[in-house]
This record gives C-alpha cells, sequence and structure tokens, in this order.
C-alpha cells in the first residue's frame, strides 16, 4: 500500500468517527505517526484528501451501474445486482461510503461538480430501471420517486451495520436484501 493511500484509508476512517470539519492535517498526521509537514510530500490538503475518497467510491458506482445497464436481464434482475453493488461497495469501502454519504457536501469546485453529475446520473439511471420495470409490469404502478427514494435511503445506510455484523450475516443481507427491497415493489 503506497503512503498516499495509507493516508487516504486513515482520513477515511478519521473522517468517519469525528467529521470532515473536526479533523485537522496534524490529526491526521499524529493517526499516522508522522509530523503535519510530511503529509504534503502525498497530498495536497484535507480538500484533495476528502475529494480522492469521495469521487473514488462515486466513480465505483457508476461503473457499477455501468455494468447492469449493458446486460440485457429483466429491470427486476437489474434492480437486484443494483442492491446487490450497494452491498459490495459497502463491503469493500464502508469508511469511505461513510464519508461519501455524510460530509459529500464539503467538496468544493471541480470535485463537488463532478460528484453531484456522477450522483445524478446513478440516480436517473437507477430510475430508468425501475420505471422500465414497471412499464413490463415487473413493479407494481407506484410513483417511482417514492420508490427510488426509499431504495436509496436503506441502501445509502448499509455501512452503519456492516461493520457490526458477522461473515454469516453479511452472506444472509447479500442473499436476502434484494428479496426484502424488492417484493414491496414487485407486481
Amino acid at each position: 500500500m503506497t503512503r498516499k493511500r495509507q493516508i487516504l484509508k486513515t482520513a477515511a476512517q478519521l473522517f468517519k468517527e469525528r467529521g470532515y470539519s473536526a479533523v485537522t492535517m496534524r490529526d491526521l498526521a499524529a493517526a499516522m505517526d508522522m509530523k503535519a509537514a510530511s503529509l504534503y510530500n502525498h497530498i495536497s490538503g484535507k480538500q484533495e484528501i476528502l475529494a480522492t475518497i469521495i469521487l473514488e467510491v462515486a466513480h465505483e458506482f457508476t461503473t457499477g451501474m455501468d455494468m447492469v445497464e449493458e446486460n440485457d436481464k429483466s429491470a427486476f434482475a437489474k434492480a437486484e445486482q443494483l442492491i446487490i453493488l450497494h452491498i459490495k461497495i459497502a463491503l469493500e469501502y464502508t469508511d469511505a461510503l461513510a464519508v461519501l454519504n455524510t460530509d459529500w457536501m464539503h467538496l468544493e469546485g471541480a470535485p463537488y461538480q463532478e460528484y453531484i453529475t456522477l450522483r445524478k446520473e446513478y440516480e436517473l439511471d437507477f430510475k430508468k430501471i425501475l420505471e422500465s420495470g414497471i412499464k413490463t409490469g415487473e413493479f407494481k404502478a407506484m410513483n417511482v420517486e417514492t420508490m427510488l427514494f426509499n431504495l436509496l435511503s436503506t441502501l445509502r445506510s448499509i455501512y452503519l451495520w456492516i461493520p457490526k455484523k458477522s461473515t454469516t450475516e453479511v452472506a444472509d443481507l447479500k442473499k436476502e436484501l434484494p428479496q426484502i427491497l424488492l417484493t414491496g415493489i414487485s407486481s
């Protein structure tokens, strides 16, 4: 693991625990057992760290969505794949996902605009899958915005649940959550 990657990982943990605004570069340096000035050999500052953490996770969601959209499966199967994608990302990027969900509003400039664009595109693509499922009769004819809100509200909070659970419980989540979430909207 590169030093920059270690800095990002440690920063994600600190931001998750305390929040972006409460963590200083000195806090990060102390957690890394190095001098604050040495951090700047690897990164330009806290804003770069935040942008890197958040955009890495946002791009994982975008890549996952692209893969789901490329297949010719049913809308139900695509929605199921997206739920599994959220679980996968929550497992692999638990701390970074927490930062994305709680601190994205601290992004500035181009990284902020990039994140907002990626988020809007992801939500629009998810919405299109749900609309397709309504048209094909796979999903109930309900307000798609309400469906999307409920699905994403649950999926965006998985990172809170996963660290407290065993491997078996996480395996059950992967198997059962798609069914639990999609049964309520299925025809």
